[in-house]
């Protein structure tokens, strides 16, 4: 179709990407490959996109179902082909609904890369999927704590990526609606630069301490010609998971 592309994701995956759309980058990866790997689990995607957190965790069977919940119309019907393309469509559902209004399930596991940018800050973009994907258009991060606290069985795992500069508004989410972060992690460009990610996994109705794990530098030197990935990073991209040492203390 016009304004779409195919890329090869893995040896076992392929997307079909809006190119006026978000496409897949760095912190859904990373997401994916922080979540635990749990046999027979069902699975929810908040925000889904193009659905490529729920797929990659799909072929890597660390869960067994999963529910995208996506708002955008359009995205729903992608996130449908790309099940058909990948030969998932017995595991993959959409549901084409705002998170806020999400109820009644019970996940094992909920996981989201939401919209991290403030709706009123900045320059917006002229593309409005791209606006409603970046957005707190449909809800800012404590809604979507909410949505994953009503839907999450209790000891069921909340996963989410977030602007590290905007982490304490997520833990507070997540504590205010019964969700105990158990593991974070604060993730740099590189040894000298801010950290611009983090990466939290929350337990509904745990108690209260947190494994602040070590941070994970993804390049030598980010502003180099050529970037060149720290073993820890090559770990990731060559395993879909985490290093153990950034798993249990």
């Amino acid at each position: 179709m016009n304004n779409e592309r195919i890329d090869k994701i893995n040896e076992n995956l392929s997307l079909i990407q809006k190119v006026d759309g978000l496409t897949f980058g760095t912190d859904a990866y990373l997401l994916y490959a922080y979540i635990r790997r749990k046999a027979g689990a069902l699975g929810a995607d908040l925000g889904s996109g193009t659905g490529i957190i729920s797929f990659l965790c799909l072929s890597k069977n660390k869960l067994s179902k999963v529910d995208c919940v996506e708002i955008q119309s359009e995205f729903c019907d992608l996130i449908k082909r790309n099940a058909e393309l990948n030969s998932l469509v017995d595991r993959v559902s959409v549901i084409n609904k705002d998170v806020r209004e999400l109820s009644g399930a019970n996940y094992d596991i909920i996981f989201s890369n939401p919209p991290y940018m403030k709706n009123n800050s900045g320059m917006g973009n002229p593309s409005e999927m791209k606006n409603i994907a970046r957005r707190e258009v449909f809800g800012d991060i404590s809604d979507f704590c909410m949505a994953a606290s009503k839907n999450l069985k209790f000891g069921g795992l909340f996963y989410c990526v977030y602007k590290a500069d905007r982490a304490v508004d997520l833990v507070f989410a997540m504590r205010s609606q019964g969700i105990e972060p158990k593991r974070i992690t604060f993730v740099y460009p590189d040894a000298m630069s801010r950290p611009s990610i983090v990466l939290v996994e929350g337990k509904k109705g745990a108690s209260s301490g947190v494994f602040v794990t070590p941070a994970l530098i993804m390049h030598m030197d980010s502003k180099a010609p050529k970037l060149v990935d720290t073993d820890d990073l090559k770990y990731i991209y060559d395993n879909g998971e985490f290093h153990e040492r950034f798993i249990n203390p």
